[in-house]
């Protein structure tokens, strides 16, 4: 699996749809309760590092990340914190071997799609570190081309809702044309930038989540499944 650029030069014609895949609570259900413990130790990071109490802590971060995308961005635009130090005490310390197994049904769901016709591609607010944790657990590395990433070593950073940071994917997979890329993410704010930018845009909302008022792109689904009925023709014959 690629980081960054991918491979221009392969002899094989490659086809020119790219589906790009969230990973968290996207690839693995809010249950895990993942971002949970992460916002604990983004909590923790808030209170020591600025010293603040717990509660001028937390909302600081919801703040930050309302704001931003990423609490990590307001940290860096307003503290110049180190984001690679932030990472290894955030999202490095999660105990996610403990957390996150193999799901069979979505490594058939990604099995299902035939590579021929549509590209499979990782976008992510995550450091690289955590994104190929997340995959490696969930034994799906081999579906996915590559991976767009938000870059803790460069500032100022790019992460989504922003647009550069699609438009980073779309260097990083080698398209061009919006209309060539498809979405599938759990965050409101990310699915309406994308569908805005003139992506195919799926909002994955859980059926445990509160549906919103107001739709963040032309598709809403409770599970990954629901991509079998929608987009037919990126699934091969007989598939499931």
């Amino acid at each position: 699996m690629e980081t960054g650029q991918g491979n221009q030069n392969g002899a094989t014609p490659r086809p020119k749809q790219v589906f790009f895949f969230d990973i968290d609570n996207c690839l693995y259900p809010k249950s895990a309760k993942v971002h949970d413990l992460m916002a604990d130790l983004i909590d923790r990071y808030f209170s020591t590092h600025l010293n603040l109490p717990w509660e001028d802590a937390v909302r600081l971060h919801k703040e930050y990340y309302q704001n931003y995308g990423l609490a990590i961005e307001g940290l860096v635009r307003h503290h110049q914190i180190d984001p690679l130090e932030y990472n290894t005490k955030v999202d490095d310390a999660l105990p996610l071997d403990d957390i996150i197994k193999p799901r069979v049904e979505l490594k058939q769901l990604l099995a299902d799609i035939d590579r021929s016709k549509v590209r499979l591609w990782l976008l992510t607010n995550a450091y690289v570190n955590h994104a190929k944790r997340v995959i490696r657990l969930l034994e799906v590395e081999d579906y996915f081309e590559g991976v767009t990433y938000c870059d803790y070593s460069k500032v100022p950073l790019v992460c989504k809702p922003h647009s550069d940071m699609y438009h980073k994917a779309m260097k990083d997979a080698g398209i061009d044309n919006y209309e060539d890329c498809y979405f599938v993410d759990d965050s409101y704010g990310n699915c309406k930038a994308s569908q805005e930018l003139g992506w195919t845009t799926v909002h994955l909302v859980e059926p445990e989540v509160k549906s919103p008022k107001t739709r963040a792109s032309k598709y809403q689904i409770q599970s990954l499944e629901e991509l079998r009925a929608i987009f037919p023709q990126f699934f091969r014959s007989g598939s499931e």
